[in-house]
Parts: structure tokens; C-alpha cells; sequence
């Protein structure tokens, strides 16, 4: 077994810390998970913080996975490589999982909206209607109570099927992205480039898998579970992290590839 490396191990402790401290203070989910772009919640800082962060207990499933993937991948990949090079791989894979994520999003939500596209909504009455909160907009008879968003919604005849389409593209919006997911797919392909035919195995694949056919198996079926609502290595709250997992796996590959072409993966930074 693989001494742990410092980087990792910085790591590993960061991730403990912002564990144990979003359960302590629960409002923090909503600073340094990622949201949105155009939500209210949207800090720019969450790019990098969402990674750090995890599921909510009891959910302990999430972090205990990541952070065993990033121990026995991440590890390996130091040792060769670096620190430094390193957590810049990381981070980088981490961005392009939450830059991927968030265009998948972009593309659905506005989608939906050009659906209603005939109500000819100003930018900021769109912004409104994607941060309302439609819970609290009914009485208990399930009429709209008066307020900007009735006001908005009478003022362009906005019909039922295009109230439905609204506030599916509010929920979208709402989603959030939590987890290391994104970066661990980097460091999973990472591996499979530098040492493809490792032995690999999960839980529930007792049979040895050679990590060049390994890695892309478990992103083609990671991806397909994501289409049904589920996930391998954890969703988060957002019930389509697949995107998020498959940003990180597309940055990892192009790097490792610009790498290879430009035979820097030989060499260590530190």
C-alpha cells in the first residue's frame, strides 16, 4: 500500500474540516456549494469550493468514497508527478467539472425559457421568475397571492403550460453541485494514461479490471445511471452531477494527452 502523499494529505484534511464545519454551521452550503450562474445564491468563489464540499449526514457515503479515491489515485499520481503539478491537475479537473455542469445547465434551463419565448420577458423579470420561490406564492386554496411574480405573470397572459415550463426552469436553476466527484474523474483517467494496465476492482466488481478498460467503463455507465437520476460515485443534491463527473474526465483526458504530447508528464514541478 502507497504511503500517503503531502498534497493528498492536505487534502484529505480539507475536505474533513469543511465536512465537520458545514454540518456545524448548515448555512454554509449555501456560500461554497456551486450554484447556478443566475441564481442569487451564485458567488464566484464556489467554482472552487464546491469541491471541497459534501453531502449532509447521515449521508457520510459521499465524502467516504471521494476521499478513498483520492488516497488510492491521487497518491500514486503525487508520487510521479509532484505536488504541485498535482493539486493543478486537480483543480483544473475540479473547474472543468463545474464549467461543464454549469453549461449542461445553461443549455436545459434556456431551452425551457425559449419555450415561453413568445411572453417576451425583460432579462430581469426572467431573473425574477428563476429565483422566486413558488412554495410560498399560493394560498392554501392553490391561488397566487398578488406580488411582483402574479403581476409579471398576468401582465404577459402567461398561460398554465407556460407556468409549468417557468417554474421547471426555476428548479433547474436551483440545483446545486457539492463534492470532489468532478476531480476525482480527472485523477481516475490520470491513472488509467500513466499505468493502464493496473489492476482495478470496486465492491461490487469483484473481478479485476485493467484501469484502461476499467476507467471508460465506469464513465459509460456513470453516464447512463446519470441519465436515469442516479450516480456511482454520488450525485450530490442535484440528481445530474453526470456532467459534473464527465467535465472533470474531459479535462483530465485533454491535459494528460497535452502532456504526453508535449512529453511534460515526464517531468515533476517540485
Amino acid at each position: 500500500m502507497m504511503n500517503i502523499t503531502p498534497v493528498v494529505k492536505q487534502l484529505l484534511i480539507i475536505n474533513i474540516i469543511f465536512f465537520i464545519g458545514s454540518q456545524l454551521v448548515p448555512v454554509s452550503y449555501d456560500l461554497f456549494a456551486l450554484y447556478y450562474p443566475e441564481s442569487d445564491n451564485f458567488k464566484v468563489w464556489q467554482l472552487i469550493t464546491h469541491m471541497f464540499m459534501h453531502a449532509p449526514f447521515p449521508n457520510v457515503a459521499h465524502i467516504l468514497f471521494n476521499m478513498f479515491a483520492l488516497y488510492s489515485f491521487g497518491s500514486a499520481l503525487e508520487h510521479f508527478w509532484g505536488g504541485k503539478k498535482f493539486i493543478f491537475f486537480y483543480i483544473s479537473c475540479g473547474l472543468g467539472a463545474a464549467l461543464l455542469h454549469t453549461g449542461v445547465n445553461y443549455f436545459e434551463i434556456h431551452s425551457l425559457l425559449s419555450e415561453v419565448s413568445s411572453l417576451n420577458l425583460s432579462n430581469s423579470e426572467i431573473h425574477q421568475l428563476l429565483n422566486a420561490d413558488y412554495s410560498t406564492l399560493f394560498d392554501e386554496r392553490g391561488k397566487m397571492l398578488p406580488g411582483e411574480i402574479n403581476s409579471i405573470l398576468e401582465r404577459v397572459h402567461c398561460t398554465q403550460g407556460q407556468f409549468n415550463t417557468i417554474v421547471n426552469a426555476s428548479m433547474l436553476s436551483k440545483g446545486v453541485v457539492v463534492g470532489a466527484s468532478g476531480a476525482i474523474y480527472g485523477l481516475l483517467v490520470a491513472f488509467a494514461f500513466m499505468f493502464p494496465n493496473a489492476e482495478l476492482a470496486l465492491i461490487f466488481i469483484p473481478i479485476p479490471i485493467k484501469a484502461k478498460y476499467f476507467v471508460p467503463g465506469i464513465l459509460a455507465v456513470d453516464l447512463f445511471l446519470g441519465f436515469k437520476g442516479q450516480s456511482i460515485f454520488g450525485a450530490g443534491s442535484t440528481g445530474i452531477a453526470h456532467f459534473a463527473h464527465i467535465g472533470g474526465a474531459l479535462t483530465g483526458y485533454v491535459m494528460m494527452w497535452y502532456w504526453k504530447k508535449n512529453q511534460f508528464n515526464k517531468n515533476r514541478w517540485n
